[in-house]
Protein backbone atom coordinates (compact mmCIF):
# COMPACT_ATOMS: atom_id res chain seq x y z
CA UNK A 1 0.00 0.00 0.00
CA UNK A 2 1.65 3.37 -0.59
CA UNK A 3 0.03 6.53 0.62
CA UNK A 4 -0.60 9.55 -2.02
CA UNK A 5 0.07 13.17 -0.94
CA UNK A 6 -1.35 15.29 -3.47
CA UNK A 7 -1.01 19.82 -3.77
CA UNK A 8 -3.50 20.76 -6.18
CA UNK A 9 -4.83 24.20 -7.17
CA UNK A 10 -8.27 24.62 -6.52
CA UNK A 11 -9.12 24.67 -10.64
CA UNK A 12 -7.93 21.06 -10.27
CA UNK A 13 -8.70 19.35 -7.44
CA UNK A 14 -12.72 18.32 -8.29
CA UNK A 15 -11.15 16.54 -11.61
CA UNK A 16 -8.06 14.66 -9.27
CA UNK A 17 -11.30 13.85 -6.69
CA UNK A 18 -13.07 12.59 -9.65
CA UNK A 19 -10.28 10.51 -10.71
CA UNK A 20 -9.47 9.13 -7.09
CA UNK A 21 -13.13 8.29 -6.10
CA UNK A 22 -13.84 6.48 -9.44
CA UNK A 23 -10.49 4.16 -9.18
CA UNK A 24 -11.18 1.35 -7.01
CA UNK A 25 -7.63 0.77 -5.96
CA UNK A 26 -8.00 3.99 -3.89
CA UNK A 27 -9.47 4.40 -0.22
CA UNK A 28 -8.62 6.24 2.47
CA UNK A 29 -9.29 9.62 0.48
CA UNK A 30 -9.45 13.10 2.33
CA UNK A 31 -9.48 16.00 0.94
CA UNK A 32 -8.52 19.13 2.71
CA UNK A 33 -9.83 22.35 1.13
CA UNK A 34 -7.39 25.59 1.01
CA UNK A 35 -5.28 23.56 3.18
CA UNK A 36 -1.81 24.72 1.22
CA UNK A 37 0.07 27.82 1.38
CA UNK A 38 2.78 28.10 -0.84
CA UNK A 39 1.81 27.00 -3.91
CA UNK A 40 -1.66 27.61 -2.46
CA UNK A 41 -4.34 25.38 -2.95
CA UNK A 42 -6.29 22.40 -1.96
CA UNK A 43 -4.22 18.87 -0.29
CA UNK A 44 -5.35 15.46 -1.07
CA UNK A 45 -4.45 12.35 0.79
CA UNK A 46 -5.14 8.98 -0.50
CA UNK A 47 -4.35 5.61 0.30
CA UNK A 48 -3.48 3.41 -3.27
CA UNK A 49 -2.87 -0.17 -3.78
CA UNK A 50 0.70 -0.28 -4.96
CA UNK A 51 0.02 -2.44 -8.12
CA UNK A 52 -2.35 0.87 -9.45
CA UNK A 53 0.07 3.42 -8.57
CA UNK A 54 1.72 3.86 -11.99
CA UNK A 55 -2.05 4.19 -13.60
CA UNK A 56 -2.98 7.07 -11.04
CA UNK A 57 0.24 8.72 -10.86
CA UNK A 58 -0.01 8.79 -14.66
CA UNK A 59 -3.27 10.08 -14.72
CA UNK A 60 -2.33 12.82 -12.08
CA UNK A 61 0.25 13.93 -13.99
CA UNK A 62 -1.90 14.55 -17.19
CA UNK A 63 -3.63 16.83 -15.29
CA UNK A 64 -0.89 18.91 -15.01
CA UNK A 65 -0.90 18.77 -10.94
CA UNK A 66 2.72 18.10 -10.54
CA UNK A 67 3.54 21.87 -12.53
CA UNK A 68 1.34 23.84 -10.20
CA UNK A 69 1.63 21.29 -7.17
CA UNK A 70 3.15 18.59 -6.41
CA UNK A 71 2.54 14.29 -5.69
CA UNK A 72 4.17 13.13 -3.05
CA UNK A 73 4.22 8.97 -3.03
CA UNK A 74 5.50 7.21 0.29
CA UNK A 75 5.27 3.58 0.95
CA UNK A 76 2.92 2.55 4.12
CA UNK A 77 4.82 0.40 5.99
CA UNK A 78 2.36 -0.60 7.89
CA UNK A 79 -1.38 -0.03 7.84
CA UNK A 80 -4.58 -1.70 9.30
CA UNK A 81 -7.48 -1.49 7.07
CA UNK A 82 -10.41 -3.08 6.11
CA UNK A 83 -11.33 -0.83 3.03
CA UNK A 84 -7.17 -0.89 2.23
CA UNK A 85 -7.29 -4.70 2.23
CA UNK A 86 -10.39 -5.05 -0.34
CA UNK A 87 -8.59 -2.33 -2.47
CA UNK A 88 -5.91 -4.05 -2.57
CA UNK A 89 -7.02 -7.41 -3.16
CA UNK A 90 -9.62 -5.93 -6.15
CA UNK A 91 -6.35 -4.71 -8.03
CA UNK A 92 -4.47 -7.56 -9.95
CA UNK A 93 -1.03 -8.17 -9.36
CA UNK A 94 0.78 -8.67 -6.23
CA UNK A 95 2.53 -5.62 -4.22
CA UNK A 96 5.64 -7.58 -3.86
CA UNK A 97 6.29 -7.74 -7.83
CA UNK A 98 5.14 -4.21 -8.43
CA UNK A 99 7.16 -1.12 -10.03
CA UNK A 100 6.31 1.98 -9.10
CA UNK A 101 8.70 3.50 -12.18
CA UNK A 102 8.28 7.18 -10.22
CA UNK A 103 9.69 5.61 -7.05
CA UNK A 104 12.44 4.18 -9.17
CA UNK A 105 13.59 6.73 -11.27
CA UNK A 106 13.29 9.22 -8.17
CA UNK A 107 15.60 7.53 -6.73
CA UNK A 108 17.69 6.46 -9.85
CA UNK A 109 18.48 10.12 -10.14
CA UNK A 110 18.94 10.70 -6.57
CA UNK A 111 22.02 8.14 -6.11
CA UNK A 112 23.41 8.83 -10.07
CA UNK A 113 24.20 11.98 -8.64
CA UNK A 114 27.92 12.69 -8.92
CA UNK A 115 28.81 14.06 -5.83
CA UNK A 116 31.77 13.86 -3.07
CA UNK A 117 29.82 11.08 -1.50
CA UNK A 118 30.06 9.00 -4.46
CA UNK A 119 33.43 9.83 -5.26
CA UNK A 120 34.84 9.58 -1.37
CA UNK A 121 33.02 6.41 -1.62
CA UNK A 122 34.46 5.21 -5.23
CA UNK A 123 38.20 6.18 -4.13
CA UNK A 124 37.77 4.28 -0.90
CA UNK A 125 36.69 1.17 -2.31
CA UNK A 126 39.38 1.27 -5.07
CA UNK A 127 42.37 2.00 -2.53
CA UNK A 128 40.88 -1.40 -0.43
CA UNK A 129 40.96 -2.95 -3.55
CA UNK A 130 44.03 -2.16 -4.60
CA UNK A 131 45.79 -3.15 -0.91
CA UNK A 132 43.65 -6.38 -1.30
CA UNK A 133 45.44 -7.21 -4.26
CA UNK A 134 48.93 -6.98 -2.92
CA UNK A 135 47.72 -8.99 0.31
CA UNK A 136 46.27 -11.21 -1.98
CA UNK A 137 42.73 -11.50 0.22
CA UNK A 138 40.11 -11.74 -0.71
CA UNK A 139 38.05 -10.62 2.52
CA UNK A 140 39.63 -7.04 1.76
CA UNK A 141 38.18 -8.01 -2.23
CA UNK A 142 34.60 -8.50 -0.68
CA UNK A 143 35.08 -5.63 1.70
CA UNK A 144 35.71 -3.03 -1.68
CA UNK A 145 32.87 -4.76 -3.55
CA UNK A 146 30.75 -4.01 -0.90
CA UNK A 147 31.79 -0.32 -0.21
CA UNK A 148 31.49 0.38 -3.76
CA UNK A 149 28.61 2.62 -4.74
CA UNK A 150 28.61 1.88 -8.48
CA UNK A 151 25.90 -0.22 -8.86
CA UNK A 152 22.91 1.99 -8.82
CA UNK A 153 24.79 3.92 -11.71
CA UNK A 154 25.14 0.99 -13.36
CA UNK A 155 21.53 0.16 -12.96
CA UNK A 156 20.04 3.52 -14.08
CA UNK A 157 21.85 3.30 -17.77
CA UNK A 158 19.12 0.08 -18.71
CA UNK A 159 16.53 2.22 -16.22
CA UNK A 160 17.21 5.27 -18.93
CA UNK A 161 17.34 3.60 -22.14
CA UNK A 162 13.53 1.56 -21.04
CA UNK A 163 12.19 5.09 -19.87
CA UNK A 164 13.87 6.86 -22.35
CA UNK A 165 15.30 9.27 -20.13
CA UNK A 166 18.08 10.75 -22.48
CA UNK A 167 18.94 13.49 -18.99
CA UNK A 168 19.00 10.37 -16.48
CA UNK A 169 21.21 8.30 -18.81
CA UNK A 170 23.50 11.30 -19.14
CA UNK A 171 24.12 11.97 -15.62
CA UNK A 172 24.72 7.97 -14.80
CA UNK A 173 26.91 7.72 -17.34
CA UNK A 174 28.78 10.95 -16.56
CA UNK A 175 29.03 9.34 -12.67
CA UNK A 176 30.20 6.61 -13.59
CA UNK A 177 33.09 7.70 -15.75
CA UNK A 178 34.16 10.36 -13.22
CA UNK A 179 34.20 8.12 -10.69
CA UNK A 180 36.05 5.53 -12.35
CA UNK A 181 38.75 7.99 -13.62
CA UNK A 182 39.01 9.65 -10.38
CA UNK A 183 39.10 6.80 -8.13
CA UNK A 184 41.86 5.06 -10.48
CA UNK A 185 43.86 8.19 -10.75
CA UNK A 186 44.46 8.38 -6.48
CA UNK A 187 44.81 4.82 -6.08
CA UNK A 188 47.59 5.01 -8.79
CA UNK A 189 48.93 7.92 -7.37
CA UNK A 190 48.51 5.83 -3.54
CA UNK A 191 50.38 3.46 -4.84
CA UNK A 192 53.31 5.37 -6.70
CA UNK A 193 53.89 6.82 -2.71
CA UNK A 194 53.51 3.01 -1.60
CA UNK A 195 56.53 2.28 -3.75
CA UNK A 196 58.36 5.14 -3.41
CA UNK A 197 58.45 4.69 0.46
CA UNK A 198 59.51 1.08 -0.11
CA UNK A 199 56.34 -0.20 1.11
CA UNK A 200 55.34 -2.10 -1.90
CA UNK A 201 57.09 -3.51 -4.82
CA UNK A 202 56.28 -4.78 -8.51
CA UNK A 203 56.90 -8.07 -7.03
CA UNK A 204 54.14 -7.87 -4.78
CA UNK A 205 51.80 -6.80 -8.17
CA UNK A 206 53.33 -9.25 -10.72
CA UNK A 207 53.05 -12.12 -7.88
CA UNK A 208 51.39 -15.22 -8.28
CA UNK A 209 48.01 -14.52 -6.75
CA UNK A 210 45.90 -17.59 -6.26
CA UNK A 211 42.68 -15.51 -4.30
CA UNK A 212 42.68 -12.51 -6.73
CA UNK A 213 44.16 -13.23 -10.33
CA UNK A 214 40.67 -13.64 -11.78
CA UNK A 215 40.87 -9.98 -11.00
CA UNK A 216 43.01 -9.68 -14.29
CA UNK A 217 41.93 -12.65 -16.10
CA UNK A 218 38.30 -12.44 -17.67
CA UNK A 219 36.55 -15.01 -19.15
CA UNK A 220 32.97 -15.89 -20.05
CA UNK A 221 31.71 -16.63 -16.80
CA UNK A 222 32.78 -12.73 -15.72
CA UNK A 223 30.24 -11.86 -18.21
CA UNK A 224 27.65 -14.45 -17.35
CA UNK A 225 27.93 -13.53 -13.63
CA UNK A 226 27.59 -9.89 -14.49
CA UNK A 227 24.40 -10.95 -16.18
CA UNK A 228 22.87 -12.87 -13.15
CA UNK A 229 23.98 -10.35 -10.77
CA UNK A 230 22.51 -7.11 -12.19
CA UNK A 231 19.17 -8.59 -12.63
CA UNK A 232 19.30 -9.84 -9.62
CA UNK A 233 20.09 -6.09 -8.41
CA UNK A 234 17.49 -4.81 -10.58
CA UNK A 235 14.75 -6.63 -8.97
CA UNK A 236 15.88 -6.00 -5.79
CA UNK A 237 16.13 -2.40 -6.40
CA UNK A 238 12.74 -2.31 -8.05
CA UNK A 239 10.76 -4.46 -5.87
CA UNK A 240 12.53 -2.65 -2.50
CA UNK A 241 13.94 -5.89 -1.47
CA UNK A 242 17.25 -4.35 -0.60
CA UNK A 243 18.38 -7.28 0.96
CA UNK A 244 19.20 -9.26 -2.25
CA UNK A 245 21.69 -6.22 -2.66
CA UNK A 246 24.54 -7.23 -0.71
CA UNK A 247 24.60 -10.52 -2.66
CA UNK A 248 25.26 -8.33 -5.96
CA UNK A 249 28.41 -6.62 -4.81
CA UNK A 250 30.05 -9.21 -3.98
CA UNK A 251 29.51 -10.95 -7.23
CA UNK A 252 30.75 -8.68 -9.55
CA UNK A 253 34.33 -7.33 -9.82
CA UNK A 254 34.00 -3.78 -10.85
CA UNK A 255 35.89 -1.84 -7.77
CA UNK A 256 38.60 -4.61 -7.50
CA UNK A 257 39.58 -4.51 -11.48
CA UNK A 258 39.48 -0.56 -10.64
CA UNK A 259 42.04 -1.25 -7.84
CA UNK A 260 44.62 -3.58 -10.23
CA UNK A 261 44.36 -0.80 -13.21
CA UNK A 262 45.86 1.61 -10.37
CA UNK A 263 48.45 -0.64 -9.52
CA UNK A 264 49.50 -1.69 -13.10
CA UNK A 265 49.38 2.12 -13.75
CA UNK A 266 52.05 3.18 -10.59
CA UNK A 267 54.23 0.57 -11.42
CA UNK A 268 54.21 0.02 -15.29
CA UNK A 269 52.82 -3.55 -15.43
CA UNK A 270 50.54 -3.77 -19.02
CA UNK A 271 48.80 -7.44 -18.99
CA UNK A 272 47.74 -6.02 -15.40
CA UNK A 273 46.18 -2.87 -16.84
CA UNK A 274 44.69 -4.38 -19.57
CA UNK A 275 43.16 -7.49 -18.49
CA UNK A 276 41.69 -5.63 -15.51
CA UNK A 277 40.26 -2.56 -18.30
CA UNK A 278 38.71 -5.88 -20.05
CA UNK A 279 37.33 -7.12 -16.87
CA UNK A 280 35.91 -4.17 -15.82
CA UNK A 281 34.34 -3.63 -19.19
CA UNK A 282 32.83 -6.68 -19.10
CA UNK A 283 31.43 -6.56 -15.98
CA UNK A 284 29.66 -2.89 -16.80
CA UNK A 285 28.48 -4.08 -20.34
CA UNK A 286 27.04 -7.43 -18.49
CA UNK A 287 25.47 -5.42 -15.95
CA UNK A 288 23.65 -2.33 -18.21
CA UNK A 289 22.75 -5.55 -20.29
CA UNK A 290 20.80 -7.36 -18.27
CA UNK A 291 19.64 -4.01 -16.13
CA UNK A 292 17.74 -3.23 -19.28
CA UNK A 293 16.73 -6.26 -19.98
CA UNK A 294 15.03 -6.79 -16.30
CA UNK A 295 13.67 -3.24 -16.21
CA UNK A 296 11.75 -3.79 -20.20
CA UNK A 297 10.77 -7.42 -19.16
CA UNK A 298 9.23 -5.57 -16.06
CA UNK A 299 7.53 -2.75 -17.88
CA UNK A 300 5.90 -5.08 -20.35
CA UNK A 301 4.37 -6.89 -17.47
CA UNK A 302 3.20 -4.17 -15.70
CA UNK A 303 2.03 -2.69 -19.16
CA UNK A 304 -0.27 -5.81 -19.70
CA UNK A 305 -0.98 -5.96 -15.92
CA UNK A 306 -2.29 -1.99 -16.12
CA UNK A 307 -4.21 -3.23 -19.14
CA UNK A 308 -6.23 -5.57 -17.72
CA UNK A 309 -6.78 -3.55 -14.15
CA UNK A 310 -8.52 -1.28 -17.07
CA UNK A 311 -10.79 -3.81 -18.43
CA UNK A 312 -11.96 -4.47 -14.59
CA UNK A 313 -12.58 -1.06 -13.80
CA UNK A 314 -14.05 -0.39 -17.18
CA UNK A 315 -16.37 -3.47 -16.58
CA UNK A 316 -17.42 -2.13 -12.87
CA UNK A 317 -18.35 0.88 -14.72
CA UNK A 318 -16.96 3.38 -12.68
CA UNK A 319 -14.03 4.58 -14.49
CA UNK A 320 -14.30 8.00 -15.07
CA UNK A 321 -12.34 8.80 -19.00
CA UNK A 322 -8.84 9.55 -18.62
CA UNK A 323 -8.34 13.17 -19.37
Amino acid sequence: MLHLRITAPAELTDQAVELLTADPAVTNLIHLPGAAIRPEGDVLLADVAREAANQIIDELRALGIPEAGSIHVDPARTWLSRAGFDADRRTPGSSADSVVWAEVTQRAYEESELNWTYLSFMVLATLIASIAIILDSQILVIGAMVLGPEFVPIATLGLAVVRRRKTLFGIAARTLVVGFVVAIAIAALAALAARGLGWVHADDVTADRTSTTFIYHPDKFSFLVALIAAAAGVLALTSSKVGGLSGVFISVTTVPAAGNVALGLAFGISHEIWGSTLQLVLNISGMVLAGWLTLALQAAVWAWMSARRERLVSRRGSRPRRP
